[in-house]
C-alpha cells in the first residue's frame, strides 16, 4: 500500500489546492491544517482535516474501492463532532483510483439518514486545472479526464506548464509528485518520455544541427515544427533557439497543414 501513503502525503501538502480548485471552496487566510489521531477501538488517521473559518473541511483520499468507507466516513464525523460541535462539517472523498468507483455515499437506515460527497477525479476535465496558474493544481491534472486527447501530449503539457511556473529545484519535486500520481493512470511511461523531451537541449538536438547544417529556411522551420509538435516546446523559445521569424514560421506551418 505504498502507493497510497505517498500519494496521500502528497495531497495532503497540497490541501489549499485541493479545496480550492476541486472542491470549489472559498479558502480563508487563516485556514488552519488540523493533525489529530482519533482514537476509540484502533487507533486511525483521517486523511486531510482544516479548520477555515467557521467550518471544518475533512477530506478522504481514496486510491481504492472500500465496501465500508460509508461506514468509516460516519465514525469520523461523530469523532470531529466531538471537538467542534459548534462548527458547520463538510466531508468529501478524492477518489483518485482507477477502476470504477463503487463505493457508497452515505447510510440510510432507520432514523438515520447521513450522507458525504464524492468526487472522482477522473470526471473532472484536465483543462479545470491545467490552465490554472497553480502548479500543485497542475500536477493534480495527471488524474484528471484527458477526454479524447493524446495521452503523451496532455502529459507533455503538464510538465512543461510545471517547468513554466517553477524554477529547477522545485519543477524536480513536482515532477516526483507527477511521476508517483501517475501510476493511478498507468501514465509512468508517457511521464517519463515526456520529462526526457523538456530537459533536451535544443540547439544539441539532430532536427537544429540539420537545420543549421543546411543554412536553408525550410530545413530550420522543418525542424522547428518537429521541436514544437514533438518536444512540446513554446514556439516563441524555439523561434529564438532557431533565430528565425514567427511570423514566417507561423505561414509555413500554415501551408504544411494545408498540404496534407
Amino acid at each position: 500500500m505504498k502507493k497510497d501513503t505517498i500519494s496521500k502525503e502528497i495531497l495532503k501538502h497540497i490541501a489549499r489546492d485541493v479545496s480550492k480548485h476541486i472542491l470549489h471552496i472559498d479558502i480563508k487566510d487563516n485556514m488552519e491544517l488540523i493533525e489529530k489521531e482519533f482514537t476509540r477501538v484502533e487507533s486511525r488517521n483521517s486523511d486531510l482535516i482544516f479548520k477555515n473559518g467557521d467550518e471544518i473541511v475533512h477530506i478522504e483520499i481514496q486510491n481504492n474501492n472500500h465496501a465500508e468507507m460509508h461506514l468509516r466516513m460516519h465514525r469520523y464525523l461523530s469523532d470531529i463532532l466531538f471537538d467542534y460541535k459548534e462548527l458547520e462539517i463538510k466531508q468529501y472523498l478524492l477518489y483518485i483510483g482507477e477502476s470504477k468507483c463503487s463505493m457508497l455515499n452515505g447510510i440510510k437506515r432507520y432514523k438515520l439518514d447521513y450522507s458525504y460527497d464524492i468526487i472522482d477525479m477522473k470526471d473532472i476535465p484536465c483543462e479545470a486545472l491545467l490552465n490554472s496558474d497553480d502548479p500543485s493544481a497542475i500536477v493534480l491534472s495527471i488524474l484528471c479526464d484527458f477526454e479524447d486527447r493524446d495521452k503523451q501530449i496532455v502529459v507533455n503539457t503538464i510538465l512543461k506548464r510545471l517547468k513554466e511556473l517553477s524554477d529547477d529545484r522545485e519543477y524536480e519535486n513536482y515532477l516526483k509528485m507527477v511521476n508517483v500520481l501517475s501510476t493511478n493512470r498507468n501514465l509512468e511511461d508517457e511521464v517519463e518520455k515526456g520529462a526526457k523531451m523538456l530537459s533536451v537541449d535544443a540547439e544539441k538536438t539532430p532536427f537544429y544541427k540539420m537545420g543549421e547544417k543546411r543554412g536553408e529556411k525550410k530545413g530550420l522551420y522543418d525542424s522547428a515544427i518537429v521541436m514544437i509538435e514533438d518536444f512540446q516546446l513554446a514556439i516563441d523559445d524555439v523561434v529564438k533557439k532557431l533565430n528565425i521569424k514567427k511570423e514566417e514560421l507561423l505561414e509555413y506551418m500554415k501551408e504544411k497543414e494545408e498540404q496534407r
